[in-house]
């Protein structure tokens, strides 16, 4: 094995956006040597991404990087009602509650999580990252081209270029993450297969500022959909209004026939657009960027080959309906960076590693597909709105829609349909925190049988203490009797043992093993006190049962039942961790369950 000197830097990353600085931060928090490198000369320019789902925010939260972001973002309760209207100005066809803000989801995403949903775009939230990352230790290289790698047995030496010199370079790393987006070099390079199409429909958008507050400040939204011909029908068939900053910073969006070329962009055209959505033929606009994006429908198989790891828009290809891009980002950075630390330190055996893909590549599937489907669940309002041979026409369109007969009250009972179905796309709750893992970093619960899900999995939140899923949220009490998350008392780069105030066995046996990466936390004592009950009504286990927690917060095993004696406590946790870990098969039977301080394994 080669030394530690021998290496430039322990992880090498590809890519500066939400996949490469989340992983950037977790590494180096964890201590980690790692050298984030950017072919470009500055982050996220263009408002790109902007919503950030719970999940999401509760890796910020436990990178410490949440209160910072929520600085920056667009709060929860301004995130609000989705407006389905012919402009901003003109006659609204219809409103929808989204992103947990209505009355009818709100205590659900309460329930959930410590934290809300925060609206922040990705040009204020990739500084956030890299700042924080590069504040503790890591390294930032702009202006830098990757070219190739190789990889061998015990590293990865990858070649660049440097844009201001014109030399090329090599580095040589333990790991290589290729974060480089949606055109992703480094996946091509180790040849992941991909399923899907690309650019399948074109969308073009406008980056602009003008004051809208008296269109939109009294009903706050971040997204107004407008049901006008001048949009064009596209795809989804509406044009877009999203608030970039409340509320006088926007983009309009746009579809576009690719069979015509790229859509026009003169100044006037794209005047006459914006002031059409917005309703307002005098509006004083000062338009910054325009651009086109396409629809692409594209997921890796799988997401690693060797020493070299995808993530993000390099695996998961889709387009922003539902607001699932870099949120999915920043979780598959958060579940690699944790097992590239544990194995970089020796806490873990490099098979640690294959269950990143075996996690994360089944939900970058689903949620390529949640997002493109989405898409098209907006041809059913569509079909409400528009007269056959009529479909240019807004009057016709509100004519049958507001007619006082049989067939308007059939629209009117279709549109409310349609609206229901679009749940899925805003407040689809399940989508975003019902993931279950499954992979050998899990210990399956044998005797718990199948998951019965109570409500639609999409759209409900179902939490549980299976191994697999995220521990759940439930309100404790710390030592100053202020309110803290078993989020809370969890993670931060270490695996958490969780038991009762009946689990002493447990509790003595975690001490005994003395691992530095194992806390024990017990329900009920100073510190992480349940007054509320609210542990209790989620743990399904015994009180003298135990929970191990891995650093991404996903529990990894579970004892439901009760263990009172010690050297039952003691086999069940280190065999549990070697099977976690990878040290399953160097564990013997005559070793398994020693009380000896943990050794790791280089």
């Amino acid at each position: 094995m080669e030394t530690q000197l021998e290496f430039d830097t322990d992880v090498l990353i590809v890519g500066t956006g939400p996949t490469g600085a989340t992983a950037a931060l977790a590494l180096a928090t964890e201590g980690i040597r790692v050298h984030m490198l950017s072919r470009w000369n500055w982050l996220a320019n263009t408002p790109r991404a902007h919503i950030t789902n719970q999940r999401a925010v509760e890796v910020l939260r436990d990178l410490g990087v949440e209160e910072e972001a929520a600085k920056y973002a667009v709060p929860w309760e301004e995130m609000g009602d989705t407006l389905f209207t012919t402009s901003l100005a003109g006659q609204e066809i219809a409103r929808l509650r989204t992103w947990g803000t209505g009355d009818e989801r709100y205590g659900d995403y309460l329930k959930a999580s410590p934290c809300t949903m925060l609206d922040v775009p990705q040009p204020l939230m990739e500084p956030i990252l890299l700042k924080n990352a590069g504040e503790r230790g890591a390294q930032v290289t702009f202006n830098t081209e990757y070219l190739s790698h190789v990889q061998d047995r015990d590293g990865v030496t990858v070649t660049f270029r440097n844009h201001i010199t014109g030399q090329d370079y090599s580095l040589r790393s333990r790991y290589l993450i290729g974060a480089d987006g949606a055109r992703s070099q480094i996946a091509e390079d180790i040849g992941l297969p991909f399923h899907g199409q690309v650019a399948r429909a074109g969308t073009a958008y406008v980056l602009f500022k003008a004051d809208l507050s008296k269109y939109v400040a009294h009903r706050p939204s971040i997204l107004h959909w407008i049901m006008n011909p001048v949009a064009g029908f596209g795809e989804i068939g509406m044009g877009l209004l999203r608030a970039v900053r409340p509320w006088d910073e926007w983009i309009a969006g746009w579809g576009f026939n690719m069979a015509d070329g790229e859509p026009d962009f003169s100044e006037n055209v794209v005047l006459e657009k914006i002031r059409t959505l917005v309703g307002d033929p005098e509006l004083e606009v000062e338009i910054q960027t325009k651009s086109t994006w396409y629809v692409n429908q594209q997921h890796a198989e799988h997401f690693s080959v060797g020493r070299v790891f995808c993530g993000g828009d390099a695996v998961h290809r889709h387009p922003p309906s539902s607001g699932l891009g870099s949120n999915t980002c920043m979780q598959d950075a958060f579940n690699l960076a944790w097992k590239l630390a544990y194995v970089i330190k020796g806490y873990a055996g490099e098979s640690l590693l294959e269950s990143y893909s075996l996690e994360r590549a089944p939900v970058g599937k689903q949620i390529v597909a949640r997002a493109n489907q989405s898409r098209k669940d907006y041809g059913p309002l569509n079909d409400t709105f528009r007269v056959p041979g009529q479909e240019h026409s807004i009057e016709a369109g509100l004519a049958r829609l507001h007619a006082p007969t049989p067939e308007g009250v059939e629209l009117r009972q279709k549109l409310q349909e349609a609206l229901e179905g679009k749940n899925y796309e805003f407040n689809a709750h399940g989508v975003e925190l019902n993931q279950r893992y499954e992979s050998a970093a899990v210990i399956p619960d044998t005797e718990a049988g199948e998951e019965q899900w109570v409500k639609d999995p999409q759209l409900y939140v179902q939490p549980t203490t299976r191994p697999g899923a995220k521990i759940p949220h439930a309100w404790l009490v710390d030592r100053t009797g202020n309110r803290t998350s078993t989020l809370d008392v969890t993670g931060r780069g270490r695996f958490t043992l969780v038991t009762g105030l009946a689990g002493r066995a447990w509790e003595t046996a975690a001490a005994e093993l003395d691992a530095p990466f194992l806390r024990t936390v017990v329900i009920g004592e100073k510190g992480a006190e349940d007054p509320y009950g609210a542990w209790h009504k989620v743990r399904e286990i015994h009180e003298a049962g135990a929970l191990l927690v891995r650093p991404d917060g996903y529990i990894a095993w579970r004892q439901s039942s009760p263990v009172w004696d010690l050297e039952t406590a003691r086999i069940e946790l280190r065999t549990a961790l070697d099977t976690v870990l990878g040290h399953a098969e160097s564990t013997s039977p005559e070793t398994v369950g020693e009380t000896h301080e943990y050794t790791p394994v280089h």
